[in-house]
């Protein structure tokens, strides 16, 4: 019997197809060319197909209003600033998230507060939040971690116990649902980001939705250098700045919008049959569904690795051989937010962050559990693929976790 070897070590691949992203045809080809040709590329008013695009989707998350601008980051900080933080005040974010989470807060010369993450879904945890909230603490960011929807109930509960504001970070989410509501829907507002790697993209940008009237004034005019409807184009009511996105990016998420249904749906699909596959495998254990979700968006596949079922193998072999088997995979975040050298060394140049504040002795067991010791991850491109690919993936896992414990034992 020919001896099975890793891809790593010079085997073949067990999956041998790639994930294209994105995905688009001539539709997108063609109206963004004819843009080009109009020469109307910027849009100071944002009407056209800008106003054209925020109108689809917030439709699509059901909302009353919806305000694009250049990226996610902007989008939370914009959010933030229209939901009436002031210097100095707290705002709760997860620590087990992109970086923009937390330093948007800052930005806004308010506060990060890191409460953990629940061990079963990555995403905050309820009781931890209550625990971080004292009476400067004005907001919360819950962020939809890989498309997996946060309980919004147990959130939305305190928030209104404390007199907080919510602001779902929806990054990874676009199209998910937490029973049956759209996410980002949910609270006072809702960002996503349109960046290169998101379920909907248009290589940058992103947008706030909401259902408040006032939040939307305010961050529609925060993303037009303070002007407000209508006023004067050289009249300026707010310190805003100019965060417009283009008439491209506009009419490339229109269409792209059109698929986006389609996709989350496959990738649910997907990611429930992967679950029922890798369940079955010994130290490979999926995060929990059944948490108020009913569309995942599987922006992420994450799944937790024991190293004691593969021989004590670290994580970060473990990764590097799951994507040399051809699995679009990755290790994850190496290390929790608050170990970042911005807040260790507090190099944030924000006036009116308080000498008490020091992450140095910040803690958060589960989330550094997950970045240690745990979390794998699979890209949301390669949760598009067939049931067979589905199949491929657990295979993969299987090849190394037999290879590994016959070579290491």
């Amino acid at each position: 019997m020919k001896e099975e070897k890793l891809a790593l070590s010079g085997g073949p691949k067990t999956v041998g197809r790639s994930f294209p992203w994105p995905i688009f045809d001539e539709a997108e080809v063609n109206a963004v060319a004819e843009i080009i040709r109009s020469g109307e590329w910027g849009n100071p008013n944002c009407d056209g197909y800008v106003a054209s695009f925020e109108k689809e989707f917030s439709e699509f998350c059901g909302t009353k209003y919806a305000v694009s601008c250049v990226n996610g980051s902007v989008a939370l900080r914009l959010a933030l600033m229209a939901c009436g933080v002031r210097p100095g005040d707290e705002v709760i974010v997860p620590p087990y998230t992109f970086i923009a989470t937390a330093s948007i807060v800052m930005e806004a010369n308010c506060v990060p507060v890191f409460a953990d993450i629940e061990p079963d879904t990555y995403n905050l945890d309820p009781a931890a939040v209550e625990k971080a909230i004292t009476p400067r603490t004005k907001a919360m960011i819950p962020v939809h971690f890989a498309g997996q929807a946060c309980n919004m109930d147990a959130l939305m509960a305190i928030a209104r116990k404390h007199n907080l504001k919510v602001i779902e970070d929806a990054c990874h989410a676009h199209g998910g649902e937490y029973k049956g509501k759209k996410l980002g829907s949910i609270g006072d507002a809702g960002c996503f980001s349109f960046q290169s790697s998101k379920n909907l993209t248009s290589g940058e940008g992103g947008i706030v939705i909401t259902n408040n009237k006032e939040i939307f004034d305010l961050v529609n005019s925060l993303r037009n250098v303070g002007r407000v409807e209508g006023g004067q184009w050289y009249e300026h009511h707010n310190l805003g700045c100019n965060y417009r996105i283009t008439q491209l990016q506009s009419v490339l998420l229109s269409h792209q919008l059109k698929r986006l249904d389609e996709q989350t749906h496959l990738r649910n699909k997907n990611g429930l049959y992967l679950n029922s596959l890798l369940e079955k495998i010994d130290g490979i254990s999926p995060l929990k569904r059944g948490h108020g979700e009913t569309l995942h968006t599987y922006h992420l596949y994450i799944f937790r690795y024991d190293k004691s079922k593969f021989n004590n193998l670290p994580k970060s072999e473990f990764a590097k051989m799951l994507a040399a088997e051809g699995v679009p995979s990755f290790m994850g975040y190496p290390e929790p937010l608050y170990r970042q050298p911005v807040f260790q060394k507090k190099n944030i140049f924000c006036y009116a962050i308080p000498e008490y504040v020091d992450y140095t002795n910040v803690c958060c067991p589960v989330t550094e559990k997950a970045c240690y010791e745990e979390a794998v991850w699979i890209m949301q491109h390669a949760m598009l693929g067939t049931k067979e690919d589905m199949e491929s993936f657990a295979e993969a896992i299987l090849k190394i976790q037999r290879i590994v414990c016959n070579q290491l034992t």
